[in-house]
């Protein structure tokens, strides 16, 4: 991880500046885990990455404030690799309001093309193996929250990219002229994709050991015992495949893998009587010591590559050696440069090329595959030649040109030498930060305060204390309210009337959000609904209770729900419980966080963090139109607009009615570049569309920063069902109390379709974070399940 303050310029060389390695426990501890099997353990490492992050900010903003600033030192941009780390790094973007860069490398939807085409397995199997519905979500959700993807190649954005909900080049590129003749891309967004090829260290490499044979010249020589003793040995092994040593080498370096296509290589050697009188082929296929205990692809290539050298005849002229190091590389390269060789890559397929790119560093023309990124890195080098790779006419015709034509030949060395500083690491970093600058530009970077770190005091006994020391009793604005009677108004009313001064709380005025210090946090989150979406009020009223019950005086409070504000206020107040007892409330999916000690208004911090690509208005119609299924009713689903807000479009759905799950709508959004999130509440009877980085999860990652409450203290209370975010308020670095019995309708069934991912990918089956009461839970179960997971 490279973290810079966010004000640093990392193009200027400072020593305080590098690169380290934070190694974060996540998962299981007792097992290794293959990487598909890491996904349900994201949201942990996701937790524990913000907590590192958020320290390391605190320390250098303490640093800082000795020179008069206050502000955490965020990171300058969070660049994910992987699909995995992809998403990884799209949720700490959103957390923390930092611009995040994605690196695929490779790609989900590619691998299952591949695997369908071999037709090996089933699309069930694939998905069983590689879990690979789960890491193309992976990857469709950091491409929803990065400004900047960088590929190798131009084949990896048509081809690969190409290939996903999230990214549709034509759009992108219709886009991009909007924004640059400054007319509104309607709330769609596409992703930036640049080609930056990855970067090497050549300074191993000497140009001038390239020049001249008299290398040769001693491994030829007739005192061959003298000529060999300072030469590579990998160069004796090879050569003695060779009648005529003498000849120029054609190199083809690869794993023995069917997609590398050596076959048709040595098809084109073999049928091609003037290259095999001017060159030898070697092959260079990996390490062996008996094929027939290779697996199953490696052994039917190599067996296939021996049947064609007899078939063609062609013992003394192509070399296969066993066994090879990584550091006799170099050499192979040097010993195919002195014969005035060339180096072909013939895959029916390479997604970038890199040995093309070290063959040229030793002086070595090429001939490479049209298909991929060959085609961007000839382009660069100038120095070979494109080639159909199922033609093997062509791949004999490109090898004959180069190693018949002498100043053909030193034109593709010279050109290749001259151009490949272009693939050096100091390339590669200034084209990467030159780029991430012009991200940073676009990016809307948030400038997120953290609450400031206090000496040691005692512990308030509640958020009312403070509203105590200001002569106010909020108990006084609801000490009225009739059980019948709806006073949300006058509760709105005297709250902001009697806004309490927080000063005394924090080192500057602006600083008002902070409750206070916490040992910990409880979050009630059961989503206690009838069958048709109504609260259920006593449940509801239990639940509260019996958590307040068991929180000691250091305790805060949080209530979680798909309602709004005003709903959330009103279900409270039928539960006969103070608003104010609540540090927060998160509401309408987590688009909407107040402060009841404070007001009951939506907090605008929260507001501005979460409103980043929000398609406000324009996706509205959007929704209506491709939230139906075939069939559906003009009235199965319509704009609720009491339940709606800037940040909030809900809508209600009508019992029966013909929608899509929430995955296919989400998928149907992103095509048309509408980054949204959306989540179905009470019992689907309502649709939440809010902004990508709003979300119950989000909500509290964002109060843990903001309140410096360690996320391992918090503690969730769920049912076992509830709302289609239900799952993902399970897994992380919380603590989670499952409720049994207390949800009995949820939102499940409009959550995924049958043959997305499973709920296994999302929430870990083994999680000792995770806890469940027995059935009819009372305040005893609650404390002893609570006792129980402190001790984990």
């Amino acid at each position: 991880m490279l973290t810079l303050p966010s004000d640093a310029d990392p193009s200027v060389e400072d020593d305080s500046c590098g690169a380290y390695i934070i190694r974060l426990p996540c998962g299981p501890r007792d097992r290794y885990l293959p990487k598909e099997s890491l996904w349900p353990h994201i949201p942990e490492f996701v937790d524990r990455a913000l907590a590192h992050i958020t320290n390391v900010a605190r320390s250098l903003s303490d640093q800082i404030a000795e020179d008069g600033s206050a502000k955490p030192a965020w990171p300058y941009v969070i660049h994910g690799h992987y699909a995995d780390a992809g998403e990884v790094a799209a949720h700490l973007s959103g957390a923390l309001g930092v611009p995040m860069v994605m690196t695929g490398h490779s790609l989900g939807r590619n691998k299952l093309e591949q695997l369908l085409k071999q037709g090996r397995l089933s699309r069930e199997d694939i998905n069983s193996t590689y879990r690979i519905t789960r890491r193309i979500e992976a990857e469709e959700v950091a491409l929803d929250a990065t400004e900047l993807v960088v590929t190798s190649t131009r084949q990896e954005i048509d081809e690969q990219w190409g290939l996903y909900d999230g990214f549709d080049i034509t759009l992108e590129r219709k886009l991009r002229v909007r924004r640059r003749r400054g007319v509104s891309c309607l709330g769609r967004y596409m992703p930036r994709m640049v080609v930056i090829p990855p970067g090497m260290d050549f300074s191993h490499v000497n140009t001038q050991d390239l020049e001249g044979d008299g290398d040769l010249s001693s491994l030829f020589s007739l005192d061959r015992t003298q000529g060999k003793r300072d030469l590579p040995p990998i160069w004796s092994e090879i050569m003695r495949f060779f009648t005529n040593p003498h000849k120029p080498m054609i190199l083809a370096l690869s794993r023995p893998d069917p997609k590398k296509n050596v076959m048709t290589l040595l098809k084109a050697f073999g049928e091609c009587r003037p290259l095999r009188e001017l060159a030898n082929l070697t092959l260079i296929l990996g390490n062996r010591d008996d094929i027939e205990e290779m697996s199953g692809g490696s052994a039917a290539v190599l067996t296939t590559v021996l049947k064609l050298i007899d078939r063609y005849d062609l013992y003394g002229q192509v070399a296969y050696p066993k066994r090879h190091k990584q550091s006799d590389v170099p050499q192979i390269y040097r010993l195919a440069a002195k014969t005035k060789g060339v180096f072909v890559n013939p895959a029916l397929v390479e997604p970038f090329g890199l040995t093309l790119i070290e063959a040229a560093a030793y002086g070595l023309p090429v001939v490479a595959t049209k298909n991929g990124g060959p085609v961007d890195i000839i382009k660069a080098l100038n120095n070979g030649l494109l080639v159909e790779p199922h033609d093997h006419n062509a791949i004999s015709n490109a090898l004959l040109k180069l190693v018949s034509s002498k100043s053909l030949w030193l034109d593709c060395r010279r050109n290749g030498l001259k151009n490949i500083h272009r693939f050096s690491w100091p390339e590669h970093c200034r084209n990467y930060l030159s780029h991430v600058a012009h991200c940073r530009t676009l990016h809307p970077t948030t400038r997120l305060d953290v609450a400031p770190r206090l000496p040691d005091e005692p512990l308030t006994d509640s958020l009312r204390d403070v509203a105590d020391d200001h002569d106010l009793s909020l108990d006084a604005a609801t000490a009225d309210l009739k059980p019948n009677g709806s006073h949300v108004a006058a509760i709105l009313e005297a709250l902001h009337r009697h806004r309490p001064d927080r000063t005394h709380t924090a080192t500057n005025a602006s600083v008002d959000y902070s409750p206070g210090r916490r040992r910990q946090l409880y979050v009630i989150a059961a989503d206690c609904y009838d069958e048709k979406g109504r609260l259920v009020i006593d449940d509801l009223e239990g639940t509260i209770r019996k958590v307040m019950a068991v929180g000691d005086p250091g305790t805060g409070y949080v209530f979680s729900t798909g309602s709004t504000i005003m709903e959330a206020v009103e279900a409270l107040r039928c539960c006969h419980v103070d608003p104010t007892e609540f540090d927060a409330l998160i509401c309408s999916s987590g688009s909407q966080v107040c402060y009841p000690w404070r007001d009951l208004f939506a907090d605008t911090d929260y507001n501005t963090h979460v409103e980043y690509r929000w398609p406000e208005e324009h996706v509205k119609s959007a929704v209506l139109r491709l939230a139906m299924m075939d069939g559906a009713e003009g009235d199965d689903l319509t704009v609720d607009e009491q339940a709606s807000g800037s940040h909030c479009h809900a809508f209600s759905l009508k019992a029966g009615a013909k929608v899509c799950k929430i995955d296919a709508i989400r998928q149907r959004l992103r095509m048309r570049g509408f980054r949204c999130n959306l989540v179905c509440t009470q019992t689907c009877t309502r649709l939440n569309v809010i902004p990508l980085f709003a979300s119950r999860s989000h909500a509290l990652r964002y109060l843990s920063i903001r309140w410096d409450i360690d996320l391992s203290k918090v503690v969730v209370f769920v049912g076992e069902q509830g709302d289609t975010d239900h799952e993902e308020l399970l897994p992380g670095l919380h603590k989670t109390l499952v409720l049994k019995g207390l949800v009995k309708h949820g939102s499940d069934k409009l959550l995924r379709d049958v043959d997305s991912y499973k709920r296994e990918d999302v929430v870990p089956v083994e999680n000792p974070n995770i806890v469940s009461p027995a059935e009819g839970y009372d305040i005893s179960e609650i404390q002893s399940s609570i006792e129980k997971i402190w001790t984990r």
